[in-house]
């Protein structure tokens, strides 16, 4: 991924909240991603902004620094796995080229696909004339690709299956992006709870009982509710919930088992829980409520993500100056000389630094030749003056000051959005001081690449160094040609 000139300017104002940030507040995401201990990393949060890309990117630098990593997504943008080099993710952990093994690490990725990992267990835990049944029936398939709860099961259900597997050391999941950021861990319990329900114990009874007491008790049991049910599910739809219960019997005991053995899995030491947040109101809020319900379910909480988080190179220059001497520049009045102000704002007018014409141009010295001066620039020879009309205006002059004055106006805006996200990050903080937070600046486009990861990677990783550097010193941030913040792909 090539390097705009915005991207620069962003990325010094990356770190430009990290002087307000007490050093046991700021995440460093190299201390968890190194600990041989930390086994899972489970990214968290409401939709839209940027986990996917932040899991990915955990992954890559994990695995540029020795570990074995396998990321498990379940976003289906195929714009992910391009950015891995990879065609197209499935079920199945492919390998990423291109990234640097000389730690020994690697890189595998993967795309939950919600249907075949329902089929995968079927076909686990049946025998091959069952399986089939069950594959087969109509209910199954409509439970499997739509059950309300199906995808977020299935994701804790593929999480333990790579843990049992042992061939990585590192599992990365970004969660499904759900409305609720709960879903995730209710689902398991929600589904469940369906199959442990009394109509399913009530459908599943015939095939407990078996022979004839199991056929009498079905004729019995269905004569009594087929009529009501038939009116409410239909016919058919009933006889293939029964196929389906009847063939399903030995299995629903694995499903609440293994959802429970997940749950315990995720409450362990060895997994770390990142909440991803943007910081505006709606995202945070999800994020507080979320660290709250972690804590409640003793869930281990590494930190708080928080992505696209803007900031500006010359933050010394408030937005209530910036707008002032804009209004200034608009009225002709020139801008006050103060201690602070912009560097190529002068007491009397604009002052260009370093390159171009030196001193000061105002409007009775516009820096332009006067009629006395006949003299062409290009040729040198005199040129008559124009007689009767006045010396036209320079439009230089004025065309810079209205391009400094739009210019001071967008760094306000600048500002007024940087305080706004401040006031929002402040509320988080005074609610969950115990929280540790690393901030990603916003980047100007979609990341698209390997190289795009690894900067927000490095970005992500570098909290500690860049928050002591803007405590020791209130100089804006230097523009860096490699900050980057997460952006969802």
């Amino acid at each position: 991924m090539s390097v705009t000139a915005g991207d620069a300017v962003t990325a010094g104002a990356g770190g430009a909240w990290a002087n307000d940030l007490d050093a046991a507040s700021v995440l460093d995401i190299d201390p968890v991603l190194d600990n041989p201990r930390t086994r899972i990393v489970v990214c968290c949060g409401s939709g839209g902004v940027g986990k996917t890309t932040t899991a990915a990117a955990l992954g890559v630098r994990a695995a540029e620094r020795g570990r074995k990593v396998v990321v498990l997504t379940i976003d289906p943008a195929r714009r992910l796995a391009q950015s891995m080099g990879i065609d197209e993710l499935d079920n199945v952990p492919r390998p990423v080229t291109g990234i640097d093994t000389s730690a020994g690490g690697e890189l595998h990725a993967m795309m939950l696909d919600m249907k075949r990992t329902f089929d995968e267990i079927v076909e686990t835990h049946a025998d091959k004339e069952r399986a089939r049944a069950i594959l087969e029936n109509p209910f199954y398939q409509s439970l499997s690709a739509g059950f309300a709860g199906t995808q977020e099961y299935m994701a804790m259900e593929k999480l333990g299956q790579l843990r049992a597997r042992d061939e990585w050391d590192l599992i990365v999941v970004d969660t499904p992006p759900s409305r609720s950021a709960l879903d995730f861990l209710d689902a398991p319990s929600r589904l469940g709870s369906f199959l442990d329900g009394k109509f399913i114990k009530v459908l599943m009874t015939p095939a407990k009982l078996g022979g004839r007491a199991g056929m009498k008790f079905l004729g019995v049991g269905m004569s009594m509710m087929s009529g009501p049910l038939n009116k409410l599910m239909g016919a058919q739809l009933l006889r293939d919930v029964q196929t389906f219960v009847s063939a399903m019997d030995t299995m629903f005991g694995g499903f609440r088992t293994r959802a429970d053995a997940t749950y315990r899995l995720l409450q362990a030491p060895g997994t770390a829980f990142l909440v991803v947040a943007a910081p505006e109101r709606d995202a945070l809020r999800e994020a507080a409520y979320f660290v709250e319900r972690l804590a409640a379910e003793r869930m281990p909480l590494a930190g708080l993500v928080l992505n696209r988080v803007h900031g500006s190179g010359a933050a010394r220059l408030s937005a209530e100056r910036a707008l002032a001497a804009a209004q200034a520049l608009a009225d002709g009045s020139g801008v006050p000389r103060t201690p602070d102000s912009s560097e190529n704002l002068d007491g009397v007018g604009i002052v260009d630094r370093d390159s171009g014409q030196t001193g000061s141009r105002t409007a009775d010295d516009p820096g332009t030749r006067t009629p006395s001066d006949t003299s062409s620039p290009r040729s040198g020879s005199p040129q008559p003056a124009p007689s009767g009309d006045p010396a036209p205006s320079a439009p230089s002059t004025d065309s810079t000051a209205r391009l400094t004055a739009g210019l001071l106006r967008l760094h306000a805006e600048r500002m007024q959005v940087l305080a706004r996200e401040r006031r929002t990050r402040d509320r988080f903080t005074s609610l969950h001081p115990e929280v540790p937070v690393a901030e990603v600046a916003a980047l100007p486009g979609d990341v698209h690449d390997l190289a795009g990861l690894r900067a927000i990677g490095e970005r992500l990783a570098v909290q500690s160094a860049r928050h002591d550097s803007a405590r020791h010193d209130s100089a804006p941030a230097k523009p860096t040609a490699d900050g980057k913040g997460a952006e969802s792909p």
